[in-house]
């Protein structure tokens, strides 16, 4: 229960800071705005440290690297897929993917479901699709490109999360301040090669640097989840964060929730009341 628990605030976490970072993107190209989120993220789990002790031995520090080139990767498609859209297919397919490889890992690594497992686990992937998707989903047809695009962020996304899973169970916050140090690296230095092509607006800072901490935050309790529960159970859960963007976009944006997207929330709820039961 305690593992339910944290895979829900890490996904409330991640809805809230892909919200904030949709915000700061808005005023600003996205690499300014990852400027400013990834030192603040960066500075978030340095300050835990302190707190929840980190060790820095050579398989943390492997996973937790192998996880931040994953999340720079997972950065770079998704702002690719953004671009090419349709984003209303796209999204759901790249949330779908993101959560059905930490399950596939999770099973083959022997993890075993009871029956409301076995019941809320592919409920919870149906909500994942509902809840991310938006309206005319079935008249818009993306390239193929687009699909691969989408579906390598999804897998890059999910991948982040195999390998903080895959980090000693004793290293802390090690892997995270690992991973995110070189994600920081990665997409700092992209910002700083396309300096040329960012404009010259000036990125929200709160707004990003909020977003980089709740990112922080996110993963923080999915590695605590992970620790203590089913990979499989937990990545699902978490990667029902779309439901945090879309009823913070309803409250601060004033956006509509369309029927397919409240059919979603209640299938999430149903889900989860069934995955506590495992």
């Amino acid at each position: 229960m305690i593992a339910l628990v944290l895979a829900l605030g890490s996904s409330l976490a991640y809805g809230c800071a892909d919200f904030l970072g949709g915000l700061g993107a808005r005023k600003a190209h996205v690499l300014r705005t990852v400027r400013v989120a990834a030192p603040a993220s960066l500075v978030v789990e340095l300050l835990l440290w302190p707190l929840l002790g980190a060790s820095f031995e050579l398989s943390t520090v492997a996973w937790g690297a192998a996880s931040g080139f994953s999340s720079a990767a997972a950065f770079v498609l998704l702002y690719r897929t953004l671009a090419i859209g349709p984003m209303n297919v796209l999204s759901p397919i790249t949330a779908l993917v993101s959560a059905a490889i930490p399950v596939g890992v999770g099973l083959l690594q022997g993890e075993h479901l009871a029956a409301a497992g076995l019941i809320g686990l592919p409920l919870a992937l149906v909500a994942v699709v509902l809840v991310s998707a938006g309206p005319g989903m079935r008249s818009s047809r993306p390239s193929r490109t687009a699909l691969l695009l989408a579906c390598g962020a999804g897998a890059a996304i999910a991948l982040q999360l195999v390998f903080l899973h895959q980090a000693p169970a004793g290293s802390g916050v090690g892997p995270l301040i690992v991973g995110r140090a070189v994600a920081s690296g990665v997409t700092l230095s992209a910002a700083f090669l396309l300096r040329r092509n960012l404009g010259a607006e000036r990125p929200a800072y709160a707004v990003s640097a909020a977003a980089g901490a709740l990112d922080s935050i996110a993963n923080l309790l999915f590695l605590l989840a992970a620790r203590g529960g089913d990979l499989a159970v937990v990545a699902v859960i978490v990667a029902l964060y779309p439901a945090g963007t879309v009823l913070l976009a309803r409250k601060v944006l004033g956006e509509r929730l369309h029927r397919g997207q409240l059919i979603g929330l209640g299938t999430a709820a149903a889900a989860v009341s069934l995955l506590a039961l495992n």
